[in-house]
């Protein structure tokens, strides 16, 4: 018999409420020796599924605390076994010494990400789901978390499922064909081969090309903001924070160490870093300041590179562009209010997007939001998007793109039949490792590491 385990499924700290989990055959044995109903009429271990009794956690016949317990029946429930949630008042002494209770009643303490790994157990929801619940869990932006909610559901299982049934029936008619030739089984064209395999790899071939999109929505992006000194990087970061953040003057080089701030911009969370101003200084500590900023500016993400457009372009200006060469980098001309001497066209080919405007402006926000959209290509990225939401999601899509491809060139070069079918195999073992359906336990124990204790 499987374990009963339990655990707080509510973050730490005070709140309205906080629930304890007990999930397991003995759930509603622990449940009844902690929980007493308010009636005398109704019994706990009588309830039928998706009910509620109202009624007291209670040790030794002493009521401590009033409770709410949510019953849920095996397999309809999150774990696919008997569950039960018991609702407190928020506060981790009460919390904490209701799950003592359930422990020294039977229950043993969950371990991280166990809940969810009995539901993928029991056959309630596949890897990838198991995954987006993370990925749910830790979302920092709406896109994110729509993403998320959506391979939740089962949307991105659904589609791998339903390319690994074709696959399947594929698979199925090349055995026969080749296997048993006396039984007379239609041959498959070519082009009808090869127009199967092309849909299915279509499939992965969108996966793959949405996962940096999807890194980016999940993770945020470290982006650096650079450029000379008083060309408005501060106001710029203000700005897009929403309030002044970085102290601002017309003396050159007040900006002398990173400022760091994390903001939404468009449904993309962007972790800021105000820089100081990138020029030619005999002053030691702006002179780290400004090795601080190209630092930042190597490893970023995303580069704000701001020009005063007030300006004639200098030397700096053109080295700082070609060190964006190649890069998620949005050029920023900002003070396009006043007289324009800036020459853009110099610079424009080294970078990804443009925005202009004024950083006095609040619109000029707008603008910017629209520019990182492009250069972090996500402008192709909406909520029926499905995404993958891990490198070893990535891999196992990757795997099953390259022996489609190879499954393709065997059909499309004229080799045998067995060729393909070996090639089709093989692409499905790379979906069933995608979806779980035959991941190694060393890879299951991986993902749910990951998780709370609680989920």
């Amino acid at each position: 018999m499987e374990k009963t385990v339990a655990a707080i499924a509510t973050p730490s700290g005070v709140g309205g409420i906080a629930v304890v989990r007990i999930s397991g055959e003995g759930a509603y044995d622990v449940a009844e020796k902690v929980f007493a109903p308010l009636s005398k009429t109704k019994k706990l271990r009588e309830a039928k599924g998706y009910t509620a009794l109202f009624g007291h956690f209670t040790v030794n016949g002493e009521a401590l605390d009033e409770v709410v317990a949510l019953c849920f029946r095996a397999p309809k429930s999150y774990t696919g076994e008997d569950v039960v949630e018991l609702s407190c008042h928020g506060g981790s002494a009460v919390s904490q010494r209701l799950l003592r209770a359930c422990l020294d009643n039977g229950a043993q303490m969950a371990a991280a990400g166990e809940f969810t790994k009995r539901a993928l157990l029991n056959g309630r929801i596949s890897l990838t789901q198991a995954e987006a619940v993370m990925d749910l869990i830790s979302a920092s932006s709406q896109q994110a978390a729509a993403a998320a909610a959506q391979s939740m559901e089962g949307a991105l299982y659904a589609k791998i499922k339903s390319v690994q049934d074709g696959l399947i029936t594929l698979a199925g008619h090349i055995a026969a064909y080749t296997d048993y030739p006396e039984e007379d089984v239609p041959e498959l064209s070519t082009e009808e081969l090869s127009s199967a395999l092309h849909s299915a790899k279509a499939v992965f071939d969108k996966l793959i090309d949405g996962y940096d999109a999807g890194a980016v929505l999940r993770r945020g992006v470290p982006t650096a903001i650079v450029g000379s000194p008083n060309v408005g990087k501060s106001t710029l970061l203000n700005l897009l924070s929403g309030f002044d953040r970085a102290i601002v003057t017309s003396v050159a080089g007040t900006t002398r160490d990173v400022v760091e701030q994390e903001i939404t911009l468009g449904g993309v969370r962007l972790l800021l870093a105000d820089t100081a101003g990138i020029r030619d200084t005999s002053d030691i500590v702006e002179a780290e300041g400004i090795r601080r900023s190209l630092e930042r500016l190597d490893r970023a993400g995303l580069v704000l590179a701001v020009f005063d457009a007030s300006q004639s372009v200098s030397d700096g200006d053109i080295a700082l562009a070609q060190k964006c060469a190649g890069r998620a980098a949005v050029a920023i001309l900002n003070k396009t209010d006043l007289e324009q001497k800036f020459d853009f066209d110099k610079l424009k080919p080294y970078f990804a997007a443009t925005a202009e405007g004024s950083a006095k402006s609040e619109e000029f926000s707008t603008n910017i939001e629209r520019a990182v959209e492009k250069a972090l290509h996500l402008n192709n990225v909406d909520t029926d998007t499905l995404l993958l939401a891990n490198e070893r999601q990535l891999s196992a899509a990757k795997a099953a793109q390259s022996a489609l491809t190879d499954a393709i060139n065997a059909v499309e070069s004229g080799f045998t039949l067995d060729a393909a079918g070996v090639c089709v195999d093989d692409a499905l073992n790379a979906l069933y490792s995608l979806t779980g359906q035959n991941a190694a336990a060393d890879v299951i124990d991986e993902v749910f590491s990951k998780f709370c204790v609680g989920k």
